[in-house]
């Protein structure tokens, strides 16, 4: 049982901002003993690559920033979804249910305070601490490294669009060498803006001893040399915690000189921001940015595609997206953006009797958009996107249907018959090789998908939600709000929670 000490309280209401201890280090050791308390930790101000230091810094992150990261890291499985989009739904269950389920968060007054810290740390819960097998635990460490890897990959070092590297790797020529199925490579690749350079990533979740961290270290070592001569850095991250003690990330880093760089697979020669940063910065001027974003949310824009009407909704958020510009982590908390508050204010001050359809009209001539957002089934996460971005997806997977029903062996009648016979591992390796036939069918066709997107795109501004949705009525214009989310937005993506159903605090 769970001892009587620990108090059945519910849920408390505050901000959803945590710090989070990471230390910097230049290959794998012992875990710290205890040193996310009593080392003297540096202040996280923000940075495009690692700090020029190694050792402990004390960032401060949201719930919502750790939830953008834990819908979109990992394996792409919207190819397997384009005959039954409501299953979408399924697979974001399952990629916050964990953490939702079995971290919490505590007080804690480390020994040498740093400025700005909020006081507050993520942890195991006592569900977890007392009443959980070691088979859920070993899923639930997966999901939290996945995440927290992507979160401090991307939020906190600024790494562009991460990639499963089961997928080939990032340069052409070498596919056939990431797709060795007798090497034990890492989990993802990414390109870094500021670094140019290629990330060779291996995520390790859960309470990550020395062990586990040099077998992390070995598989980096593969996915460098199949990498080869090409310049790229090393990242190894463990989410390391256990009950009663603070999550807290060590990042294990290498740098490897060589080669510039290439282009993505197809991308246009001269769009220099193909595949680079934040990719919804620049959906204006590059088309390959834009196939990169779309690709990215795909699995939001089926969710959002197969949601009853009856629980969409849109709200309204700036049309400036650059006062949504990356600044420290992906997303801008809305109560931090003056901008859509203060419209917001003034919208509803107008909106007094005026009909639904006035009402959107309205708003679009005084500088809001307005964003589809639902709430995920069996969560109190809410994910959306603007008309233009669901516009381009909507694009894209009309495209990636027609992939998948004129390529032989990915059409259902291509299928072969279940093999009960067959091995966990040899029909892991059949569906892996589906989804690879896949990507390159997808990476053949960019060059014609290049402007069919950006036509998408821009027609998707001046459409009306009924139009994209193909359903007779628009969803209903929440401008009142709900005190009970916590909202934040990227350029072109929403995601909020329930203040209510954060992770609790407690003694």
């Amino acid at each position: 049982m769970i001892p009587a000490h620990v108090p059945d309280e519910p849920p408390l209401t505050y901000a959803d901002s945590f710090d989070i201890p990471v230390l910097f280090r230049n290959g794998p050791d012992k875990k710290p003993r205890r040193q996310w308390r009593t080392a003297k930790h540096k202040a996280w101000t923000g940075s495009d690559g690692f700090p020029a230091d190694d050792g402990w810094y004390a960032p401060t992150t949201t719930w919502r920033e750790i939830i953008k990261a834990a819908t979109e890291v990992g394996r792409d499985v919207t190819p397997h979804l384009q005959n039954q989009p409501r299953y979408a739904h399924g697979e974001l269950v399952a990629r916050v249910s964990p953490l939702y389920a079995y971290l919490g968060a505590h007080p804690v007054t480390p020994r040498h305070p740093v400025s700005g810290a909020k006081g507050r740390r993520l942890t195991w819960n006592p569900v977890y601490a007392h009443g959980t097998e070691r088979s859920a635990k070993n899923a639930a460490g997966y999901r939290l490294g996945m995440t927290m890897t992507e979160w401090a990959c991307r939020s906190l070092l600024g790494l562009g669009q991460t990639e499963h590297l089961e997928l080939g790797g990032p340069v052409p020529a070498l596919y056939d060498t990431f797709k060795d199925p007798k090497k034990k490579l890492p989990d993802l690749w990414g390109l870094h803006e500021t670094e140019e350079l290629y990330w060779l990533i291996e995520a390790k979740g859960g309470d990550v001893g020395l062990r586990r961290l040099r077998e992390g270290w070995a598989q980096l070592a593969a996915g460098s040399k199949a990498l080869g001569a090409y310049g790229h850095r090393t990242v190894l991250v463990g989410a390391s915690v256990r009950p009663d003690d603070d999550l807290f990330l060590t990042i294990d880093h290498d740098l490897h000189p060589g080669q510039a760089p290439l282009a993505p697979a197809g991308s246009d020669a001269d769009d220099e921001a193909a595949g680079l940063g934040n990719l919804e910065d620049r959906l204006g001027d590059s088309d390959d940015a834009l196939i990169g974003a779309a690709r990215a949310q795909m699995l939001a824009y089926l969710a959002l595609r197969s949601a009853p009407a009856s629980q969409l909704r849109t709200v309204p958020v700036a049309a400036d997206r650059a006062s949504r510009r990356r600044r420290s982590g992906l997303t801008t908390p809305l109560e931090d953006d003056s901008l859509t508050l203060a419209m917001r204010a003034d919208a509803r001050g107008a909106a007094t009797g005026t009909e639904q359809h006035a009402l959107r009209v309205g708003i679009r001539s005084v500088g809001l958009d307005d964003f589809l957002s639902c709430r995920i089934p069996g969560t109190e996460v809410h994910l959306g996107m603007s008309r233009k971005l669901f516009a381009a997806c909507e694009r894209l997977h009309e495209e990636d249907l027609a992939i998948a029903r004129r390529t032989p062996g990915l059409r259902a009648e291509d299928q072969p018959p279940a093999d009960l016979d067959l091995s966990d591992e040899a029909q892991e390796e059949q569906r892996l090789t589906q989804r690879r036939i896949f990507r390159e069918q997808q990476e053949e066709a960019r060059p014609r998908l290049r402007p069919l997107l950006r036509d998408a795109y821009e027609r998707g501004a001046a459409s009306d939600w009924s139009e994209l949705l193909r359903r007779p009525q628009e969803p209903e214009l929440d401008l009142e709000g709900d005190e009970s989310l916590l909202e934040a937005a990227t350029p072109e993506t929403y995601v909020a929670v329930s203040r209510y159903d954060l992770p609790p605090a407690r003694a």
